[in-house]
């Protein structure tokens, strides 16, 4: 039984190198074309070895699959496809992220073509048409907003994808999301354990569903741990970096000011410590401030301050995971997990 067109024989010779086969590896690795076929194809009953060795020998000899008869025979394209918002906060998201996929389909049969959006209004328009144009055969996102458009219309069409980050739909998806309330829970114990007794939670886009589940963990750790909590206003100017350092030098001069300060976004920690320094106040004595981390920036500039980390790489290797399974027919019920955070108590 033939496993796939480009186990056939390349045909007469036209002066040129000769286009590498499934028969070309096969014969690399002393494998069968089925076994070959199959570990290309992404079979996971395989074993790892016998993955590597396929992935290896593809390599060597620069196998490419013939996509266009590939589509013909199965209807698939071998493309997963990331739509990759450009608005995140966290440094060094996107190639985080990026290592993290593409280690995932390493010696799978899939490639990965990224989507960048710069106008979140856009995302939609580019999940039309892959939905239309069948570009694809599954798709990454990233800020799901709780009643996501995008969402939406992947379940309506029973497309393949999974999300980072949750939506507040009846109807399950696959998604993978940092597990935020936790985030905010460990951090307001920390900050109430050494004292702080007014903190603060400051949070980037007031779009996303991570917005909505932080303030409400938030309000619930806080009340629990008998201190009071504050949240930046959402119509304070913080968005950019010079507008969230400008947003600590007002905090440091305010009468109320908080002593603890729980943040959101790496990048947004950096330029509010420095405007709470612009104004004097010392970290530590006045004021403690814990962030999430998403990478080894802020340590390096403030060694002191207490973070939690989110592994984005990782993110990136559990996506792909779940997304090759729920192409593979799995459940969207049994495709949802939350991504842990370190914490990393320095002060």
């Amino acid at each position: 039984m033939a496993t796939d067109t480009d186990s056939k024989d390349d045909g007469p010779s036209t002066g040129g190198p000769r286009r590498a086969t499934l028969k070309t590896i096969a014969e690399i690795t002393g494998l069968s074309l089925s076994t070959v076929s199959l570990s290309l194809r992404g079979g996971a009953a395989l074993k790892e070895e016998t993955r590597r060795r396929v992935a290896e020998a593809a390599a060597q000899v620069g196998y490419v699959p013939d996509r266009a008869g590939v589509r013909l025979r199965t209807g698939k394209t071998n493309v997963i496809t990331l739509v990759l918002d450009s608005g995140e906060e966290s440094i060094d998201f996107a190639r985080h992220m990026l290592q993290g996929i593409g280690e995932a389909i390493r010696g799978t049969r899939y490639h990965l073509t990224v989507a960048p959006e710069f106008d979140r209004n856009t995302s939609v328009d580019t999940i039309r048409y892959i939905l239309g144009n069948r570009t694809a055969d599954g798709v990454i996102i990233t800020h799901t907003a709780p009643e996501d458009p995008r969402v939406k219309l992947m379940m309506e069409a029973g497309f393949p994808f999974v999300s980072h980050g949750r939506t507040r739909f009846a109807e399950p998806h696959a998604f993978h999301d940092f597990n935020a309330e936790k985030f905010v829970t460990m951090a307001v114990e920390r900050l109430a354990a050494r004292g702080r007794r007014r903190q603060l939670l400051v949070l980037g886009e007031a779009t996303t569903t991570n917005y909505v589940n932080l303030i409400d963990a938030f309000e619930v750790a806080t009340a629990e741990a008998g201190v009071m909590g504050s949240i930046i206003d959402a119509k304070v100017p913080h968005q950019r970096t010079s507008e969230m350092r400008d947003y600590g030098r007002f905090l440091a001069g305010a009468g109320d000011r908080p002593d603890g300060i729980v943040c959101d976004s790496e990048l947004g920690a950096i330029a509010l410590i420095g405007g709470l320094q612009d104004a004097g106040l010392a970290l530590g004595r006045d004021v403690e401030v814990i962030a999430k981390q998403t990478s080894d920036v802020l340590p390096t500039f403030f060694p002191s301050v207490d973070t939690l980390s989110e592994d984005i790489h990782a993110a990136g290797v559990e996506l792909t995971r779940l997304l090759l399974r729920r192409i593979a027919g799995e459940p969207a019920t049994a495709l949802q997990t939350l991504g842990e955070p370190l914490p990393h108590w320095r002060s």
